[in-house]
């Protein structure tokens, strides 16, 4: 039986306004090449200018999952040509990282498991490739792009953890405010480094598969390539340490070349740049200035308004969500019902469109006016569910629709006992029934209640009248 040893390589673009080494802006897209300059594409003595907020945004993510954060960093070339790299070297760190060491826990059947890092380090994106039938282009607005590089050590022994420690550091990334964390844009990829051993025996062979950008991906991959080793070392043959690419159409990875190691690159100081200096004072700024991650705010949903941990983990996955949930409650202070809902209909409504991205499209306040009238009984569920279609991706208030559209709920106890009365005359059958303990007979009670007041009867209380009366 083997065993896997899995190492991840996670590469997160920084949010910040301008590049790494120069000032072009530092946003998804455009216009192939009209993000660039002379720095980005290596012209003729154009130097590089460190970028001081994406430093910040690198040492923010390292004190975040406990990193020591090294007073002296340097930065060096790692060489390798490639067309998307104009200079022919990438600026990146190697003997001194920014952030060394720190941890990641993740919850693996109920258990927690520490991941540990290696190292944190700060680099420049490379350009990207552009293939077509005529062939192919290079595009380097994405080219000098600040990145961090979160390094893992050999810790993780399946898919399943991986994707769990993945989905932690990229709610972390989050709430830290430092990366978008946009897969489908590769603001956020990732490298699979993977082998198999035998309990007792040293770690086999790895290989590598390359900018993996969503959990599915990953997911899949490693269940692939851990499948594919086990089979080729069962059939007597070695384990060639090499560089995969991942087909998701396919489900399949392929050979691209073979791992390069450390000297491979060639590293060296770059002379262009000054080694980085970190005040301690610096580190403890923003140390204090961390804001409070997913997990934090979690246990403050559990231990100051009474949600499950089920609920509450599933409420500060997103970043944007937690938000959403804290402005809702600020308006209406109900914070088990507005979770109920939010995690209930709104994700369901969520599911149903086709968007990559989390938005729920009806403001904070208006969601809170829609949620106290449901709460209040003033409109019912069903009336509930279709305001809420109404009201997405619009400014209407739920209380004036209400109001124009008459959808207040009959809560008249009285008037409903006469029409239920009524019912019971007419229906002495479904009465008896009733009698007998035939409980689905009630729904019959409850429909032909809503029938006679055209849907707006409240079916509680219609519940509650009937039992009153069957008496």
């Amino acid at each position: 039986m083997y065993k896997v040893v899995i190492g991840l390589e996670v590469h997160s673009e920084l949010k910040t306004e301008t590049k790494c080494f120069c000032s072009c802006e530092n946003k998804f897209g455009g216009e192939p090449n009209t993000r660039c300059c002379p720095v980005c594409t290596a012209m003729p003595g154009a130097l590089p200018v460190l970028n001081k907020k994406a430093v910040e945004y690198a040492i923010k993510a390292g004190l975040s999952v406990g990193c020591r954060i090294n007073e002296y960093s340097v930065f060096e070339r790692k060489n390798y040509f490639y067309p998307d790299l104009a200079k022919a070297y990438q600026i990146s760190q190697l003997e001194y990282p920014l952030c060394v060491g720190g941890h990641v826990d993740i919850e693996v059947d109920g258990k927690k498991k520490t991941i540990r890092l290696d190292r944190i380090h700060l680099e420049e994106d490379a350009g990207k490739l552009i293939h077509s039938p005529n062939g192919t282009m290079v595009d380097y607005n994405r080219a000098g792009v600040p990145l961090i590089e979160i390094v893992s050590m050999p810790d993780i022994e399946s898919a399943e953890e991986a994707v769990l420690y993945l989905q932690k550091l990229r709610a972390t990334l989050l709430y830290l405010g430092v990366s978008d964390c946009k897969m489908q844009e590769g603001s956020l990829r990732c490298d699979v480094n993977l082998s198999l051993h035998k309990e007792g025996e040293p770690f086999g062979t790895r290989t590598e598969m390359k900018n993996l950008n969503s959990f599915r991906a990953v997911y899949r991959a490693i269940k692939y390539e851990a499948k594919r080793q086990e089979e080729e070392l069962e059939a007597g043959r070695e384990i060639v340490q090499e560089t995969r690419r991942w087909d998701d159409n396919a489900g399949k990875s392929y050979s691209m070349r073979s791992k390069e190691d450390a000297q491979d690159y060639r590293y060296f100081p770059d002379p262009d740049i000054v080694p980085i200096i970190v005040r301690k004072d610096y580190i403890e700024k923003i140390q204090k200035d961390l804001p409070k991650l997913a997990y934090q705010r979690a246990e403050e949903y559990v231990k100051n308004l009474g949600l499950t941990e089920q609920d509450a983990l599933l409420l500060t996955n997103e970043k944007y969500v937690s938000d959403y949930f804290d402005q809702v409650i600020k308006e209406f202070n109900e914070p088990k019902f507005v979770c109920n809902w939010i995690l209930g209909e709104v994700f369901k409504k969520l599911n149903t469109l086709d968007n990559e991205e989390i938005e729920i499209l009806i403001s904070p306040k208006n969601m809170a006016k829609l949620l106290k009238l449901y709460h209040a009984q003033t409109i019912g569920q069903n009336v509930a569910r279709k305001l809420l279609d109404e009201l997405w991706g619009t400014d209407d208030d739920p209380e004036i629709i209400v109001k124009e559209k008459g959808l207040a709920q009959n809560n008249d106890a009285k008037g409903l006992e006469e029409i239920i009365k009524n019912i019971m005359q007419n229906n002495q059958k479904a009465v008896e029934e009733l009698k007998n303990g035939n409980q689905k007979t009630m729904a019959f009670f409850v429909g032909q209640a809503m029938k006679a007041t055209s849907g707006k009867a409240n079916p509680k209380l219609v519940n509650e009248i009937v039992q009153k009366l069957i008496k």
